[in-house]
């Protein structure tokens, strides 16, 4: 970071009553005094601050030795933003940055009243913030003056073509004037991008930060697999383990975002949904409700993905893996902002285990690979929070003391700290209890020939299970079931292995005696599934043993004999001009051949005078031929020509007729 002095001094004393104390890399890189007036093209990662960057770096330009703005007649500068919500977040911070100049701003949103927009434009404003549709109807309209513009700002340029925008900036861009100065901020840059730098820039100046090329250090990377069925209970334990005073969990789909805001709502969570089916309205107050404190979560789509600014964010879970390396970084960037350090969650199920590695291969992220949080787990957190609550550490007042002497007099001291405990922990939502779905990185889960026996422990001991994939057994009844009814603990319980006939399951050393005196000396567990120890490793190989999708081969390795064809000899011996002939004599007919078969056949009864009984082929058995109209019609034809017709008289007559 970099001292605070190169900014304009308007800019510098906002900044410093904001708290900064120094500028982030790219802050710092746009300040540069060889870039003065340039056009420049910056690349920079999510979080880094690229707001205040271009107002920094567009201060000169607009202000010039001047410490404030005179009156506003036109627009002097005009920022753009991909959505509605970065857009008034980008307005919110120049606000603050050029309050000290006197700067009047304005937003050109959809979704909002165009008529208080227009309003806004006719009474003056230095700086205007909209979103690329809305600014091109108010400049078809008139109502945008872009005659003084001196600077435009292009904000997550890439995700504006990416949008579908590129008519829209080309329409603005075009209606600037030539010399105004044009700076583009993306996160990435490609083709698309640099076309647009030929095109509309003038000689601009390429400028990178060291965090590009890099992870964001703020962030801590984890990826928890689970079940395909546990997947929500998951992001539940994520939430109860880290109770971030704001979280965002992130779903691919509307429908999906719905039901785990209702699910979340019905387990205690204080949860906001943040989708593109949402008014401008709604938008706003969900995202205010997470602002002021009264939601703790966010569930959203990818619409919420670019340029939201929550200052306590601390927790980002992907419900879903995300689809590409920009989708993981954009999201991941909402935490870890501004030097708050902060977690990113992926959540993965095992059919999605290999697109997780691929993404974070090409991301270049090193993430910690584990289980989401269980019941114990989150209980232990709940109490460490407990004993570190910041209430314990306050002096007591005047006013609380007789209070507090009141109820040591009433009640013990143990009673009024149970109370705290019970006041304190009211309305969290109970741990889910998940499945067993640990699994190593780089295994093969398809249950194919790289497939290998987990071994957990070093000296587990194997039960077989009289139940198998013909009673439908599944690993997500079966745990809970042994849990329950056989009096073990989750981490006590290793690998289950489902075949054809029967279960294995394996189970530590230390928890097989209480197991067995749970269970009895019959291995009843439940109803009339029993559990049987075995002595070492369950012989896989055998038929009937073998584990999850490896099932039993049958053994026809045994040699056939060769059948000796004489077609060969036959095409060599017979003439040229003939064809081998077939040994086949056509179907039988005969009744007795049907009687001494394994069927019988129907015997059809014919009718006299029926074509079937006047033609001599039906006693062959063979279906009668239709003839082929065409020869119909010639039959016809020659039939008429003996009896003295000759051809088309009999056509020529009837339009005699019709005459």
């Amino acid at each position: 970071m970099s001292n605070i002095t190169h900014a304009h001094p308007a800019l510098a004393e906002a900044l410093a009553k904001k708290g900064y104390s120094a500028l982030t890399p790219v802050q710092d890189a746009v300040l540069d005094p060889k870039l003065l007036d340039q056009d420049v093209l910056v690349s920079a990662q999510t979080g880094s601050g690229k707001t205040v960057a271009f107002g920094l770096a567009m201060a000169s330009t607009l202000l010039g030795d001047e410490d404030s703005f005179s009156h506003a007649e036109a627009p002097l500068a005009l920022a753009i933003a991909p959505t509605r919500e970065l857009a008034l977040q980008v307005k919110r911070e120049l606000d603050w940055l050029y309050k000290q100049a006197g700067a009047k701003t304005a937003s050109c949103v959809g979704g909002m009243d165009m008529r208080d927009e227009r309003r806004a434009l006719s009474q003056g404003a230095h700086i205007v913030v909209g979103t690329p549709g809305r600014l091109c109807d108010h400049i078809k309209r008139g109502s945008l003056d872009m005659t003084q513009l001196k600077a435009i700002v292009l904000d997550e340029a890439d995700e504006m073509l990416k949008m579908g925008f590129r008519e829209e900036l080309e329409l603005i861009l075009g209606a600037a004037p030539e010399d105004r100065r044009t700076l583009m901020f993306s996160a990435t840059v490609p083709k698309t991008i640099l076309g647009m730098t030929k095109k509309y820039q003038r000689n601009a100046v390429r400028v990178n930060t060291a965090a590009e090329a890099k992870q964001h250090l703020d962030i801590e990377y984890r990826v928890m697999t689970v079940a395909s069925d546990d997947r929500e209970n998951a992001i539940i334990n994520v939430l109860r383990y880290y109770n971030a005073k704001n979280a965002i969990v992130f779903g691919d789909t509307r429908i999906a975002v719905n039901r785990m805001t209702q699910r979340f709502n019905n387990r205690g969570f204080s949860v906001v949904a943040l989708s593109g089916e949402l008014s401008q309205a709604e938008r706003s107050q969900a995202l205010q409700a997470l602002r002021d404190g009264r939601a703790q979560v966010c569930i959203a789509t990818d619409v919420a993905a670019r340029g939201l600014d929550l200052p306590d964010l601390e927790l980002v879970i992907h419900a879903d893996v995300p689809k590409n390396r920009e989708a993981l970084l954009h999201r991941s960037g909402r935490t870890g902002r501004a030097g708050r350090k902060g977690v990113s969650a992926l959540i993965v199920t095992p059919n999605r285990r290999r697109n997780a590695e691929r993404l974070l291969r090409d991301a270049n992220i090193t993430a910690d690979w584990g289980v989401p949080p269980g019941a114990e787990e989150i209980i232990k957190r709940d109490n460490e929070r407990l004993l570190d609550n910041m209430t314990l550490e306050t002096e007591v007042t005047e006013e609380e003391r007789t209070m507090v002497k009141r109820l040591l007099k009433a009640h013990s001291p143990e009673h009024i700290a149970a109370a705290f405990i019970r006041k304190t922990r009211e309305g969290q939502s109970a741990p889910e209890e998940l499945s067993n779905a640990a699994y190593t990185p780089g295994k093969d889960d398809r249950g194919g020939a790289k497939s290998k026996i987990r071994n957990d422990f070093a000296d587990g001991v194997w039960f077989a299970l009289n139940l198998g994939r013909k009673q439908k057994a599944e690993p997500k009844w079966i745990l809970p079931m042994l849990l329950k009814s056989g009096g073990l603990k989750k981490p006590e319980i290793g690998a289950i292995k489902i075949t054809e006939t029967q279960t294995f399951i394996e189970l530590e050393s230390g928890a097989v005696d209480q197991f067995i005196e749970t269970i009895g000396p019959d291995g009843k567990i439940e109803k009339a599934i029993t559990a049987t120890r075995l002595e070492g490793l369950p012989d896989f190989r055998t038929p009937g043993h073998s584990p999850n999708n490896d099932r039993p081969k049958n053994d026809r390795k045994t040699e056939r004999p060769k059948r000796k064809s004489s077609a060969a000899k036959d095409r060599k011996d017979a003439p040229k001009n003939e064809k081998p002939k077939s040994n086949y004599k056509g179907k039988p007919t005969n009744k007795s051949f049907y009687e001494e078969g394994s069927f019988k056949r129907k015997s059809r009864v014919k009718k006299e005078g029926s074509p079937a009984a006047s033609n001599p082929s039906s006693d062959s058995g063979e279906k009668p031929k239709k003839p082929h109209k065409k020869k119909l019609a010639r039959a016809a034809a020659l039939k008429a020509k003996s009896n003295g017709v000759k051809k088309g008289q009999r056509k020529s007559t009837r339009k005699k007729d019709r005459r």
